[in-house]
């Protein structure tokens, strides 16, 4: 009888298993090419809906057909540039604080005291970069009053990035400046929380035979006598979700407006009515309802996903 064989149980990709220490996750704003000025934007999700499309992807099976699709909808209330960073050598040079900043933003964050600073007296030739710390218009949502905050990258030359910044002070950015319907979102944010979890739940091992000692959903050996001691290779238990992980290349079925009263949805299950911007993506995303979502352009867009064409109809509740 040949040796039994089994890969090793859960992916060592994702390391430690541990709890992330913040919501909105940091990103590699240089990988990422694409982009409208802004490559990032702020969202939360609200819940999962079954939407109603025509599909119009050449050489598709449903090709004209009107099918059900699983969708998520992320409600985007506008956001406000809260500072902005200079870069120099890969690291902050010089960093500008919006001077008019809201009280309610001013009370839930510790602001330190700087000199008056003008963006006309920047030199390009200073500076390597620039990116903007942005906060979201959270309180317009009804979900909670403390503003999300985190820093986001920009597209173009530095001078068009300047100018983007300039024309944005003090002012909302909406998610339709951002993002429009057909185009591919990257997804990032954190899993649902499921607390301390055996092995079998957090690795996908085999339950043991219903006679073993000690335990059905144990592992069998945690190790030889030498080296002694347990190696992290051996599937213990532990934390088991809010780990930050990203979906790639999610379409854009629907961007619907605050204005358009009609389409706003209500009655959402964990949520209640959206009152602000939002999407309505393809597929699932991570995370429990009014979690922190943060949408940016994609990294490398799939040819596959970018070929799909749909019409979209309506969600059904």
């Amino acid at each position: 009888m040949a040796q039994p064989k089994s890969p090793r149980k859960g992916s060592l990709q994702f390391w430690p298993r541990k709890r992330s220490n913040k919501f909105l996750p940091s990103v590699n704003w240089k990988a990422i090419k694409s982009g409208k000025n802004i490559k990032g934007f702020i969202g939360y999700k609200a819940g999962m809906f079954s939407a109603e499309v025509k599909d119009l992807t050449p050489n598709s099976m449903t090709k004209n057909k009107k099918i059900i699709i699983p969708s998520t909808v992320i409600e985007c209330p506008p956001m406000k540039i809260f500072s902005v960073r200079f870069y120099k050598y890969n690291k902050v040079a010089k960093e500008f604080i919006m001077d008019s900043l809201e009280k309610e933003l001013k009370r839930r964050v510790k602001i330190p005291k700087f000199g008056k600073k003008d963006l006309n007296d920047i030199k390009k030739e200073d500076y390597e970069d620039v990116s903007l710390i942005v906060y979201s218009q959270v309180k317009k949502t009804g979900i909670k009053k403390a503003p999300d905050m985190t820093e986001v990258g920009l597209s173009g030359t530095f001078d068009e990035k300047l100018d983007f910044i300039k024309n944005h002070l003090n002012k909302e950015i909406s998610v339709g400046e951002v993002f429009s319907e057909g185009e591919l979102v990257d997804v990032r944010g954190l899993t649902k929380g499921k607390g301390f979890s055996g092995p079998v739940k957090r690795f996908g091992i085999t339950l043991r035979d219903h006679r073993s000692e000690k335990g059905v959903r144990k592992v069998g050996s945690i190790g030889p006598w030498h080296p002694a001691r347990v190696t992290f290779r051996v599937p213990m238990a532990g934390q088991l979700g809010m780990f930050t992980r990203a979906h790639y290349n999610q379409k854009i079925l629907s961007l619907v407006k605050s204005e358009d009263k009609e389409k706003q949805i209500t009655g959402i299950k964990n949520y209640g009515n959206t009152k602000t911007d939002y999407l309505i993506l393809y597929g699932s995303v991570q995370g429990s309802a009014k979690r922190q979502i943060l949408l940016t352009s994609p990294l490398r867009e799939s040819q596959m996903q970018k070929k799909k064409i749909f019409e979209f109809g309506g969600i059904k509740k």
